[in-house]
């Protein structure tokens, strides 16, 4: 069985309260809920640790939700701490500030798990369109072995292109994670690891520590919201599109 868990958390340090801001109508945690439960999953949960977020949550058709500690740190934490009161193998955490998330990229993490029964964690990512635009350390980037496990994440733009070779490709890293229930657990308690911590980046502590991460490729865009700006960004593509 499989659950897309959803961590909410309200105060965003770069936008506090974005999880229910308005888009177009909608709140946008909504909007990812929405976007989770057309999938094969057989729950959908919205974790937070905010009453608002909480009450607005309780409104979505098929979706639960759960309060979590305010102490936990990261989103993975709050995953973990919803997991432990279901029995699902396969556990998908998807970004809570993500309202565009194709149904079919969450769908494509959950029969990935279901195929392979070795694998521990996979994720996603989509080739740069522009890949000036892969200078942005805030665009993680990740280089694929010839069976697309991840080699390495960073926010530097990798891989380097010494001798400017054409057609080279940047892979940008999606937020998007599936994992096997019992390492989804085993990942939460271990310590930080040192490349984890200098780039600020939880993944590396699975390629730290010698597990195997599958990546997805998509040509999914993300469209996520980190700041008020991404926000306005997000409404103008909006307002394109409805015109």
């Amino acid at each position: 069985m499989s659950a897309v868990i959803i961590p909410a958390r309200y105060g965003s340090t770069r936008f506090p309260g974005k999880v229910l801001a308005d888009i177009d109508g909608k709140p946008m945690i909504v909007r990812v809920a929405e976007q989770a439960v057309q999938t094969s999953a057989d729950k959908v949960i919205v974790v937070t640790d905010n009453e608002k977020v909480y009450d607005v949550c309780s409104n979505i058709d098929k979706v639960n939700v759960m309060m979590s500690p305010s102490d936990l740190s990261t989103g993975t934490d709050r995953v973990a701490f919803a997991a432990k009161n279901i029995d699902d193998d396969i556990i998908i955490n998807v970004q809570g500030d993500e309202p565009f998330i194709p149904p079919l990229l969450i769908e494509q993490l959950i029969q990935g798990l279901k195929a392979d029964k070795s694998l521990k964690m996979i994720t996603a990512c989509v080739p740069f369109a522009d890949i000036n635009n892969s200078e942005n350390p805030s665009a993680v980037k990740v280089i694929l072995d010839k069976d697309d496990y991840a080699i390495y994440f960073s926010r530097y733009p990798i891989p380097y292109n010494r001798d400017n070779i054409e057609g080279v490709i940047r892979y940008r890293h999606i937020g998007i994670y599936g994992f096997r229930r019992d390492y989804l657990f085993e990942f939460a308690s271990q310590e930080r690891t040192y490349l984890e911590k200098c780039e600020n980046l939880e993944q590396l502590r699975a390629i730290e520590n010698g597990v195997k991460i599958k990546v997805v490729k998509t040509d999914y865009n993300p469209l996520s919201v980190d700041t008020l700006e991404d926000l306005q960004n997000i409404l103008k593509i909006l307002d394109m599109r409805n015109k």
